[in-house]
């Protein structure tokens, strides 16, 4: 019997550690195709499957880039919708950032699509009535109800906008003056559907928890979507600092709440019916990011179900597409499947102590070690544009360590996601926190309560700390890296997470 359950904690470890190590090689590949972008090799940005509307995909010349078109004579008609929901602390100055953008007046059209329950549509009437009295096409947009949520309220205003291309940025966002003569040009190719800027950070240095952030952010802005973009891959607009071809919506189906992440699931069908995808590295657009556990859970638990969602979605269409190659394939599964992440992580993290009762040898660990070497190439690939190899060699395992601790809540919400259990889109509140002096105690949007997960979180930093204790009684030392990153990365959120859910205002 205990061969048996030996052979059983040993099968149910090395799948998931699998699954890791061909994320990483998928992820390896993302690293060498930014590279090759970098050294000025081909470029393609990906045109679907070219069954509807493109007669496939064709590579560009040797060393040539994604050039930015000549500045049209004409600019055409631009709408600029904001979605917009209980967003008090930052909503005037998303609205400011907008209307100083630099593009004709009479051709840019500004949609506040606000579905807000608090005083923020209050705000919003006086910034809008402002506006319009300066001479800005600027609508006020009120639903009936709030159906569909975010998705909801993009459709609602599709349907009144006049303008032929549609940017988008959420409430946290301020992109630059010069952001739609950057992007606007790309449309002269008839077939780009979509251009996609990289999200900056305006308060990365706020705090351990938003440097964790940035880090990981910068690695899918700089190393994905570039890669992607590079090897003629799926890439995905990221619901905010982007331009749609008000066209390609219509043409992919519209704006669908079936899934939360409604950017990713429109993104896949857009590409599957031809449209070209275009990726700006180099145009920023800067936004806030959470400096709350809670809040941070919040966004990782609508990003992780989402994508879940829109693999139980679209995984099987993109592989039924006999127009596209293998790699794009392999490559989109990597994709859509990339919260799964969390189940892996979470599985081999609980059996790891079995591992240790039962005395299975740790050499089966190198699949997790490789892992790691290449996932660490990957972020450093990113991270080196802005710092040095010994605030890399810190800040890495500190990155890890809170992705582990997050394995919990994160793996519960793709678990959500897989089963086709609905929830609402619950939105990641804004605090208007830029510099270290900046509060948010007070903020109303405060979830002053624990979240139920953690106590579980709590219990977890116990039973690795266990798992910590035997090894090193046992002398089986092969686990005890991993065992003092989940201690510290569990302990990490579960403190911040009952920490900022106990604040006093």
């Amino acid at each position: 019997m205990s061969e048996v359950l030996y052979y059983i904690v040993l099968l149910l470890y090395l799948l998931p550690m699998l699954f890791i190590f061909g994320y990483s090689l998928a992820q390896l590949s993302l690293v060498i195709l930014y590279w090759k972008d970098k050294k000025g090799g081909r470029r393609r940005s990906h045109r679907g499957s070219g069954a509807s509307r493109c007669g496939g995909k064709e590579e560009r010349k040797q060393g040539e880039k994604e050039e930015e078109t000549t500045i049209p004579e004409h600019w055409p008609k631009v709408t600029v919708q904001l979605p917009v929901y209980n967003e008090r602390y930052v909503v005037e100055r998303l609205i400011d950032t907008i209307t100083a953008f630099d593009y004709p007046r009479e051709l840019l059209e500004i949609q506040l699509l606000d579905d807000s329950t608090d005083d923020t549509t209050a705000l919003i009437a006086r910034r809008v009535a402002k506006y319009q009295a300066a001479g800005f096409t600027i609508d006020h947009v009120r639903r009936p109800e709030r159906t569909g949520f975010k998705a909801g309220a993009l459709a609602f205003g599709l349907e009144r906008a006049q303008g032929e291309y549609v940017a988008i940025f959420d409430a946290d966002f301020l992109p630059p003056a010069d952001f739609l003569k950057r992007t606007v040009p790309y449309f002269r190719d008839p077939e780009v559907g979509v251009v996609q800027t990289r999200w900056g950070h305006l308060n990365e240095d706020y705090s351990l928890i938003t440097r964790m952030q940035s880090f990981g952010l910068d690695a899918h802005f700089t190393i994905e979507q570039v890669g992607r973009n590079t090897g003629g891959h799926f890439i995905n607009f990221n619901g905010t600092a982007g331009i749609w071809r008000k066209a390609t919506i219509e043409d992919a189906g519209g704006w669908s709440a079936d899934t939360l992440t409604e950017d990713l699931d429109l993104s896949y069908r857009a590409q599957q019916r031809g449209w070209r995808f275009v990726y700006l590295e180099d145009q920023v657009s800067p936004a806030e990011l959470p400096v709350t556990m809670p809040a941070v859970k919040s966004q990782q638990y609508r990003w992780t179900k989402g994508a879940a969602e829109c693999a139980r979605k679209n995984l099987l269409p993109v592989w039924r597409d006999r127009a596209l190659p293998l790699a794009t394939k392999l490559h989109a599964s990597f994709h859509l499947l990339n919260s799964a992440i969390f189940i892996c992580t979470l599985s081999i993290a609980l059996l790891s102590v079995p591992m240790l009762l039962l005395e299975v040898p740790w050499g089966w660990l190198a699949f997790f070690q490789v892992s790691m070497v290449i996932l660490a190439l990957f972020y450093w690939t990113a991270f080196q544009k802005k710092s040095g190899v010994w605030e890399f060699i810190i800040l890495f395992p500190t990155f890890l360590a809170i992705m582990l601790g997050l394995s919990l809540h994160n793996a519960v919400a793709v678990m959500e996601g897989y089963l086709g259990r609905k929830s609402p889109f619950v939105r990641t509140p804004k605090f208007n926190v830029r510099n270290r002096t900046d509060r948010w105690q007070s903020n109303a949007y405060n979830a002053r309560r624990i979240p139920p997960l953690t106590w579980m979180e709590l219990v977890l930093v116990l039973y690795f700390a266990a798992g910590l204790i035997y090894g090193l009684a046992t002398g089986q030392y092969g686990a005890l890296g991993f065992h003092l990153l989940l201690v510290l990365g569990y302990g990490f959120v579960a403190f911040y997470s009952v920490r900022h859910s106990l604040v006093k205002p």
